[in-house]
């Protein structure tokens, strides 16, 4: 028998996503570890059979062999996915911080691409329906903090399938700086916006599959139709490297797994008005402003912070914050990630660029309350509080967090 083009194009694409290739090195201990991807076509997409299929995701929804699960999926005849949606800088990741790509017919398999950046609740319910998709897939690599966008963009897709009466599956993916603990203050309600919908951790210290069943749980107005398809081979105590995936940049300004690795704790310069990196190639590891120099490096070494080391820089961003001129500041070193705890490095930096520095200040809409989650580590800073107490003020509430969120780990 002679099989069809678009048959040997299924098979091929089937064996890679579950295969990759074969000079693909294992994990740690001989392990290799699958994606929820890998699992879902392992299972002959048995989750997805007789649906209409929507795919949200963004350029790092790829398969081990780095090629893009909508197109593997697009050319196998057992999945009828008919939609995408791109979420913020959008599916293909052509768009910057707080942009987006806009509704337009993929080029490379004339797939209808939706966009979900900035919509929810009914307006994202009506973009679903208007799909004509009876199933709703999120595959989308997160990088473990609170205001990283994407895993408000799965919470207000689950919300808006459930409104319109969609199935929701969430193809899982490791969390990049471990899942081992929850790290720092939990969002207060009325502080709520797309850095931070409900009350989460700074690090949340989970996946997207385990997120989705504690929004499922506890925080949506009812339970959506929800589906996990787990990952073998994962330990939450691994980081992203012992995966055996490539990396891909989940947005413009995380380059590689080590600005994972800080961006919980330093992405909280963007509260300030010093650089938090962009425009260099080391964005939220570089930090600084004009009239800044050695005596911030000096002084956050003091703090003797475990696992890490600041050693003084100074860089000139190519857009965004001092755009074009040379600024002083910090680059974070990462000596030992075992020990390593971005949130109090981050509360460190804040504490003693304010104290070296007469020209620090907050941004003028207190974005810091947003990303912290409450006034509390903005009003104890400018009262003059340390490293320590700042990090005492949210261990109750980070406490009971704790406890909620272990109901709906997956993995060890």
């Amino acid at each position: 028998m002679t099989l069809s083009r678009r048959t040997l194009l299924a098979t091929s694409a089937a064996v890679a996503a579950t295969t990759g290739t074969a000079q693909a090195a294992p994990a740690h201990g001989g392990r290799r570890l699958r994606t929820g991807f890998e699992q879902l076509a392992a299972d002959g997409y048995a989750p997805l059979d007789g649906q209409r299929v929507g795919v949200v995701t963004n350029p790092t929804g790829v398969t081990r062999d780095a090629r893009h699960i909508v197109d593997v999926m697009h050319a196998d005849d057992r999945v009828d996915l008919i939609a995408v949606f791109g979420p913020e800088h959008g599916f293909r990741g052509t768009a910057q911080a707080g942009g987006s790509e806009g509704r337009y017919d993929d080029p490379a398999t004339g797939l209808p691409v939706y966009d979900t950046y900035l919509k929810s609740g009914r307006p994202l319910a009506d973009v679903f329906t208007a799909s004509g998709v009876d199933t709703v897939v999120f595959d989308i690599q997160d990088v473990g903090a609170r205001f990283y966008t994407y895993i408000w963009t799965m919470f207000d897709c689950m919300e808006a399938a459930r409104l319109a009466g969609k199935r929701f599956v969430v193809l899982d993916r490791p969390n990049p700086v471990t899942g081992r603990a929850a790290l720092g203050p939990v969002l207060h309600k009325e502080f709520a916006t797309f850095v931070g919908r409900q009350p989460v951790s700074q690090a949340h210290g989970m996946t997207v599959a385990e997120l989705a069943r504690l929004f499922n749980g506890e925080f949506l107005t009812s339970p959506v139709p929800l589906e996990t398809v787990r990952m073998s081979g994962w330990k939450r105590s691994e980081f992203y490297d012992a995966s055996g995936l490539p990396w891909v940049p989940p947005s413009p300004n995380m380059p590689t797994p080590e600005t994972a690795l800080v961006y919980s704790g330093t992405c909280l310069f963007e509260g300030t008005n010093l650089s938090e990196g962009r425009g260099t190639t080391r964005p939220f590891e570089l930090l600084g402003a004009e009239g800044l120099d050695g005596r911030w490096a000096a002084a956050a070494n003091e703090l003797g912070l475990p696992g890490v080391r600041f050693r003084e820089a100074y860089f000139a961003p190519t857009f965004s914050k001092f755009q074009g001129k040379t600024v002083g500041g910090v680059q974070v070193h990462v000596h030992d990630r075992e020990v390593f705890d971005p949130v109090r490095a981050g509360i460190g930096l804040l504490v003693t660029a304010k104290r070296v520095w007469d020209g620090f200040a907050w941004r003028p809409d207190n974005w810091i309350d947003k990303l912290t989650g409450s006034a509390r580590v903005r009003t104890m800073i400018d009262a003059g509080a340390d490293t320590d107490e700042v990090v005492a003020g949210w261990q109750e509430e980070l406490a009971a967090f704790r406890a909620t969120r272990r109901q709906y780990l997956l993995y060890r």
